[in-house]
């Protein structure tokens, strides 16, 4: 017996720890708005060379117009605006807790799909809601401020968290609508990359900072270098992965494996950024995580 699709999803989780890391080391160095209109941009590169490897056109511009319209509108919810929060929050609390405030995502997305898309909740995705809240809230409030100052940097940065994951929930809610049929995940994924990549350049330009964001990354190297690394490990490697897991392994199962960050960080962050945290919070990030696996196995 194999375990391929497993494996790849516990990859998928790892790539995607050390892509938060790369990006918060490259947020604090060259700026958290520098780092997402890079990225993008490194990603549609990526993805459509993968695109044309795979599918045989660099593009799918075969898509019909309706897809074109849900999947863009997720693009710009869930990865230009959603990941302006996310990225604000790797730069104000870290990788550790800006994934596990992620992690609230797969929630809001549950909710918002029984709220608008008339999909049922039973009672285990409820009771995995509720736990998944508990832990995160558990972690939460283990934080010790020094001073009011720390106090209002660290709940700011939790409501970034927050942001991001509203951003990616509603981001995911949009998309189905556009992924009716059997249409690639991998063509749904480039058609959301590039609209994101437009809309935010676009705002680029229109507030002037194209030359600046260019001129950021030519003068700081270890700030491009790790942004490059970061567009590596999540949009090319963290996204194949998680299709090969989809593919090979139940889909429950997958999603549970490929939401194991939270806990990959626990170690990262203190061998590379020296974050402190009590037992507590280990406690309660495996709580949060445990909800998580609810929610999708049930």
């Amino acid at each position: 017996m194999t375990y391929t699709g497993e494996l790849a999803a516990l990859a998928t989780s790892l790539f995607f720890s050390f892509t938060s890391i790369f990006f918060t080391l490259a947020g604090r160095r060259v700026g958290s708005m520098v780092v997402n209109r890079t990225r993008l941009v490194l990603a549609v590169v990526l993805l459509s060379v993968t695109h044309w490897v795979m599918l045989g056109s660099p593009l799918p511009l075969y898509a019909e117009p309706e897809r074109w319209l849900w999947l863009g509108l997720s693009g710009i919810v869930g990865l230009a605006l959603g990941d302006i929060f996310l990225f604000q929050a790797f730069v104000s609390i870290g990788p550790r807790l800006s994934m596990l405030m992620m992690s609230l995502a797969p929630l809001i997305a549950t909710i918002q799909a029984w709220i608008f898309l008339g999909e049922t909740m039973n009672a285990g995705q409820i009771t995995g809601i509720l736990i998944t809240l508990v832990g995160i809230t558990w972690v939460v409030m283990e934080h010790n401020g020094d001073n009011n100052q720390k106090n209002r940097d660290y709940a700011r940065g939790i409501l970034y968290g927050l942001g991001g994951a509203v951003g990616q929930a509603t981001g995911l809610v949009l998309a189905k609508n556009g992924l009716f049929g059997a249409f690639s995940p991998i063509s749904a994924n480039i058609i959301r990359m590039i609209t994101a990549a437009a809309v935010l350049w676009m705002m680029t330009f229109i507030q002037r900072e194209a030359g600046k964001t260019l001129k950021t990354l030519v003068e700081d190297r270890r700030g491009m270098g790790f942004t490059i690394a970061g567009a590596i490990t999540g949009p090319l490697l963290g996204v194949s992965f998680s299709l090969l897991a989809v593919q090979r392994t139940e889909v429950g199962v997958a999603s549970t494996l490929m939401a194991l960050p939270p806990l990959f960080l626990l170690p990262l962050s203190y061998v590379i950024f020296k974050d402190r945290f009590g037992w507590g919070a280990v406690a309660g990030t495996f709580v949060a995580v445990f909800g998580v696996a609810i929610l999708f196995l049930v």
